[in-house]
């Protein structure tokens, strides 16, 4: 497709067309543009196609669309097709040779769906491949849902625990507040451990990158330090060895048990989440105490959970909630969208032309499939 190029009868250019899909993933309710980035877009010289519907999920009819300049209709049909979760089989079939697709499409993940693009001669981009330097900080959505989820992952943790967070006194007494360990301090562990600090917590962090200590401390957390250094590339932790393992387990499985809320967010990109949380160290956590992994779509970061679900194991609730920012739909697609649009934008030239540039680390990193009809 992609004919952004051609004529019409008048001679004139036609526009570049952005369609906004209908997500169609069970509990997915977040929407890839909202409404108030529609005007925006068109100043850039595109139109904006929506699909009935596409913004349901976040409370937001398509009369609101209509309103900032967009149209209804057959959003797959667009230039540039915009969506959050990783398309199905049967969404990569509406899709035709020479589109671009934005969206999350786990490419590092075993069973994505680059194979499937490739075929299809789509040109993809990954919104988690975009690296994370700063000038693509506007485009990174990875950190912008993060952030979501770690400020919902701690009203969670409030809502199932048995105990106030902050300290109250009254005439019954004085209760005192709640301790909270978030495990893996980026962009979700800072939220939430800011969350919990708000909430009257008393808050320590940890993760194996040393560099984040000071992080930590600038939200009102302390640091765990446990002696492992384990930075890796693009602000990610790297893989621990063996020995680094089970120094940290053990360390670890120590410090646990001394807290009431427990928050794990640690991923690394690619692998399994690590297990920081051992069946030892929940057994040994006060009862009524409450753990929520974050890490549950890879596994998760404890032994004991269940990815989806709420469990109670040695009188110690483990919840593991997947897809958390689609619990805040509103926020979490007003976030997104601004990445959206800032990546849009790095697809246009000077004229407003649909003309990538790949030589710009950006655009080199987050194209996972190269369209031929597009070269």
């Amino acid at each position: 497709m992609s004919t952004e190029g051609s004529n019409t009868g008048s001679g004139a250019h036609r526009r570049p067309t952005v369609g906004v899909v209908r997500e169609t993933n069970d509990g997915e309710r977040r929407v890839a543009l909202v409404p108030k980035i529609v005007p925006s877009l068109i100043g850039k010289g595109l139109d904006v196609i929506v699909e009935s519907g596409a913004g349901q999920g976040a409370l937001i009819p398509d009369g609101a669309y209509k309103e900032t300049g967009a149209t209804v209709g057959d959003a797959w049909s667009a230039d540039i097709v915009v969506k959050v979760a990783p398309p199905s089989d049967a969404e990569i079939a509406r899709l035709t040779s020479g589109q671009r697709l934005i969206g999350f499409l786990a490419p590092r993940n075993a069973d994505n769906q680059i194979g499937a693009l490739t075929q299809a001669g789509v040109e993809a981009y990954a919104v988690e491949a975009i690296p994370r330097i700063s000038r693509a900080q506007v485009m990174d959505a990875l950190s912008s849902q993060a952030n979501v989820a770690g400020y919902k992952a701690v009203l969670v943790a409030a809502s199932e625990s048995t105990r106030f967070f902050p300290m109250l006194t009254t005439a019954a007494g004085t209760v005192k507040p709640a301790t909270v360990l978030v495990l893996g301090v980026g962009v979700a562990g800072l939220q939430a451990l800011a969350t919990a600090k708000r909430l009257g917590g008393r808050t320590t962090g940890y993760d194996v990158r040393p560099e984040v200590a000071d992080q930590v401390r600038s939200v009102g957390a302390q640091w765990l330090d446990l002696g492992i250094d384990a930075a890796g590339e693009g602000g990610y932790a790297r893989e621990l060895t063996e020995a680094e393992r089970a120094q940290q387990q053990q360390a670890l499985e120590d410090a646990i048990k001394g807290f009431d809320v427990v928050i794990t967010t640690a991923l690394v990109p690619g692998r399994p989440a690590p297990r920081l949380v051992t069946a030892a160290a929940v057994e040994g956590m006060k009862p009524g105490s409450v753990i929520v992994d974050l890490a549950g779509e890879t596994g998760g970061n404890c032994e004991l959970t269940e990815p989806g679900q709420t469990v109670v194991k040695h009188d110690v609730t483990i919840c593991s909630p997947l897809n958390l920012p689609a619990t805040m739909p509103e926020h979490a697609s007003e976030l997104y969208s601004k990445n959206v649009y800032a990546l849009i934008e790095l697809l246009l030239d000077e004229s407003g032309a649909l003309a990538p540039d790949f030589s710009d680390e950006i655009l080199a990193a987050a194209c996972v499939t190269r369209s031929k009809e597009n070269s």
